[in-house]
């Protein structure tokens, strides 16, 4: 039987809302099996979502806050397009809205105010080391487990919008951005955060006694067809960021699933080729709704039946 639970959530931009969602049905499945969670992890939107929830909000509202917000937070204008040559030489999108929606939700609360324990990967972009031979960029990850490193101290909105300032889609906040660039999977992360002896956790559990549930927000079945491609920037640029962002999920998936065996469960969602939703395509909210209640029945029947014998 587990003796410390985790929940590790990926980033994917307004794909959030069909993690909510199944959320939302989970409860339904198994009612109270979140009262059992030790650690919640969650990278860009996933990092919203793990906020909101130590924050006490429900599934059910934060599938609310998705629907109502991301019109919001991704809208763009045709002056926008011009003065950034698109996306060229500047970000998509403003951040204010996302900043705004953000701080009417957790307002001044702060990470050693939350009700869960949790862990939100960023990147910075520059640590600022006194020693210059040391200086560089690099993953950093926001947590309030007690121990010297904890950041209880940080605001909630402000690191909620550090974990989602997207490169691209939004500008940098302080310094920061979001943590899916290394770590768009946190679940790898979150099971080694257990084991990091800077930690002051109660009874630290072994490897053994984790169980974790790993929920994506959907990837689009890519490829590449050939043997060789002699392409330079411009060919590369689009395919590469999607290239890279399956590499860091899917390493840290079968990295803890080699670790944790039946006591680690995945859930995501395969979209048929050409057929999937942007990080920004909010247009897409209700066809997300859909797929979290009618066709992902079966996965959430399954995860129901694993809550059942490696987690409740």
């Amino acid at each position: 039987m587990a003796r410390f639970r985790i929940l590790s959530i990926d980033g994917g931009g307004v794909r959030g809302l069909l993690v909510a969602v199944l959320l939302q049905q989970l409860d339904e499945l198994v009612p109270g099996w979140r009262r059992g969670i030790d650690l919640i992890a969650g990278t860009s939107t996933g990092g919203i979502i793990a906020l909101g929830l130590a924050h006490g909000l429900e599934p059910s509202q934060l599938r609310e806050l998705y629907l109502n917000k991301t019109p919001l937070i991704f809208h763009d204008t045709f002056w926008d397009d011009v003065r950034d040559f698109g996306r060229v030489i500047g970000a998509e999108y403003g951040i204010e809205n996302l900043r705004r929606t953000l701080d009417e939700v957790f307002e001044d609360t702060l990470l050693e105010d939350l009700d869960n324990r949790v862990l939100i990967p960023v990147f910075d972009l520059d640590n600022e080391d006194s020693d210059p031979m040391l200086r560089s960029w690099k993953p950093k990850l926001f947590h309030n487990l007690p121990g010297p490193d904890c950041d209880g101290h940080r605001r909630v909105a402000d690191v909620a919008l550090y974990t989602s300032a997207a490169p691209t889609f939004f500008p940098s906040v302080d310094g920061y951005v979001d943590g899916g660039v290394a770590i768009i999977n946190p679940s790898m992360a979150a099971l080694a955060q257990t084991q990091d002896a800077r930690c002051d956790i109660d009874g630290r559990p072994e490897i053994d006694e984790v169980s974790l549930l790993s929920i994506g927000t959907g990837k689009v079945l890519s490829r590449i067809e050939g043997d060789r491609h002699n392409w330079g920037y411009l060919q590369w640029v689009r395919p590469l960021i999607r290239l890279m962002s399956d590499a860091v999920s899917g390493i840290p998936h079968y990295q803890t699933s080699q670790i944790l065996g039946e006591r680690y469960h995945r859930m995501d969602y395969a979209f048929p080729p050409d057929q999937g939703v942007a990080m920004d395509e909010w247009q897409a909210n209700d066809r997300l709704v859909r797929i979290g209640e009618q066709e992902m029945r079966q996965v959430l029947d399954e995860t129901a039946a694993w809550l059942a014998t490696q987690w409740t």
